[in-house]
């Protein structure tokens, strides 16, 4: 049989870091064995799915690159599916309705809290109950009270749940709609699942599921739960540490190379190895290497990374990312030069897009004032004379190149016996607006004779005026 992974975020809200993971792992354990993967849509919580948050699950997904080859496909379209599942359920006996109401629920609850009893459903109506008035029953799955679940986790090993521990669950509301463990069960068995890789959080509801699975005749597909994730402070990982969706790590200027590269890292490793292409990773991956330990996230970690990533991916690739944080300031690419080349210039000092995006305004746009102290330390009435000799030659050159522009502002600095950086930097300031900006003579080059010879002659003038 071949290998089936699916991956099934509830649209609740965004795509999580969490989630991003255990798609990340699923997919790679499907590519690996030349298998298939799913993206599954688990909106059965009709109150709180949304098609805001179907779209940010799908919108994230596409970001990281993690295609499925079926899917998306919904739970609300199979209703019909589940209760053709139910019915064959209370026909073979392997579940029966509960006309238990909630308050007698919850005063067994209590009287078993009292005696220090672990809370749970006590079987009241599993041998039969008769209908009663004003109460719409629910369905509960009639669980194996003798007996073992051993669930040989691909992660954690071998775990054994005793049925005895496992009360009869509901598989059917009051109102008729399916409950998560009836639907997940179904689903995997009618998509053909054979690895369900998942949160550590739903290893209680395994052995649930592989009981209702056998009641239905089938074989439970493989098992992996990973671990969460924490943050730096130890606690599980939330709104409170910051970033947590996917989408808003695009926001920040990530890559998402990166970020998959720093998920993949996240409880699994390959010796020493840090930095992992996509091709690696599937070739290198294996489920059964992921630790058992949570993982704790580490925001500068992810930050190296996206700095190695920024510096060795091809310019084009970057520059396709970098062109969504220029636009959201309004920076049309088409009004300077090649993004691709400010890549090449910008990505050793840059460690976001966002940072890299900053930095380069100054190349599409004018700026409105200087860097102040930049502006204070730089342009003074000395520098002057050397910016108006480079003024002049500029505008003569017969060849707007790195090479002949060097060559000007070394010739400026040796004509008024200046050290290079006294010439330099004056100029910097004067066209970048600041005292950083790429080597002098490539920013002129990518920022153009006309804009260059604008900015000189502003800040010339600047200059008289602030000293006059």
């Amino acid at each position: 049989m071949s290998t089936r992974t699916r991956f099934a975020p509830s649209p609740t809200g965004y795509l999580h870091v969490g989630g991003a993971r255990t798609a990340l792992f699923s997919w790679l354990h499907a590519r690996k064995h030349g298998g298939r993967f799913i993206l599954r849509i688990e909106d059965t919580d009709i109150e709180r799915s949304t098609i805001e948050s179907v779209n940010a699950i799908l919108e994230g997904m596409t970001w990281l690159g993690l295609e499925y080859d079926e899917g998306p496909i919904y739970q609300t379209e199979r209703f019909d599916r589940y209760k053709e599942v139910i019915q064959q359920l209370l026909n073979s006996g392997d579940a029966y309705r509960c006309y238990c109401t909630k308050e007698e629920l919850e005063q067994m609850r209590a009287e078993q809290m009292g005696r220090k009893e672990k809370p749970r459903y006590n079987g009241r109506c599993r041998l039969g109950a008769e209908p009663r008035e004003g109460v719409e029953p629910v369905i509960r799955f009639r669980n194996p009270v003798e007996g073992a679940v051993i669930v040989d986790d691909m992660v954690r090993g071998k775990i054994v749940f005793n049925n005895s521990e496992l009360d009869d669950l509901i598989i059917a509301r009051s109102d008729g709609t399916p409950t998560y463990n009836l639907t997940v069960v179904v689903d995997d068995l009618d998509m053909g699942v054979t690895h369900v890789i998942r949160g550590d959080d739903h290893i209680n509801n395994t052995p649930r599921q592989i009981n209702i699975l056998k009641a239905l005749g089938a074989e439970p597909p493989h098992y992996a739960h990973v671990p969460m994730i924490l943050g730096d402070d130890g606690k599980r990982l939330s709104k409170r540490h910051g970033a947590v969706s996917v989408m808003q790590y695009r926001e920040d200027g990530f890559l998402p190379e990166a970020l998959l590269n720093y998920l993949v890292r996240l409880g699994w490793s390959h010796g020493d190895r840090e930095l992992f292409s996509l091709d690696e990773m599937i070739a290198l991956f294996d489920i059964k290497d992921v630790n058992k330990a949570a993982s704790t996230f580490n925001s500068e970690k992810l930050l190296w990374l996206n700095h190695q990533y920024i510096m060795n991916s091809e310019p084009e690739h970057v520059a396709h990312h970098l062109s969504y944080q220029m636009g959201k300031l309004d920076i049309d690419p088409v009004d300077g030069p090649d993004l691709v080349e400010v890549v090449k210039v910008q990505r050793e000092r840059t460690k976001t897009l966002v940072e890299m995006a900053q930095n380069s305004v100054f190349f599409y746009r004018d700026f409105d004032s200087y860097d102040e102290k930049a502006a204070r330390k730089n342009l003074k009435p000395a520098a002057v004379e050397p910016l108006t000799d480079m003024l002049n030659n500029f505008k003569a050159l017969p060849e707007w190149s790195s090479k002949a522009i060097h060559k000007v502002v070394v010739e400026a600095a040796e004509l008024r016996e200046l050290k290079l950086g006294k010439v330099a930097q004056p100029l910097r300031v004067a066209v970048a607006g600041g005292p950083v900006s790429p080597p002098i003579d490539i920013t002129l080059e990518l920022l153009g004779r006309e804009r260059t010879v604008q900015r000189i002659e502003r800040a010339i003038a600047w200059v008289w005026a602030r000293s006059t």
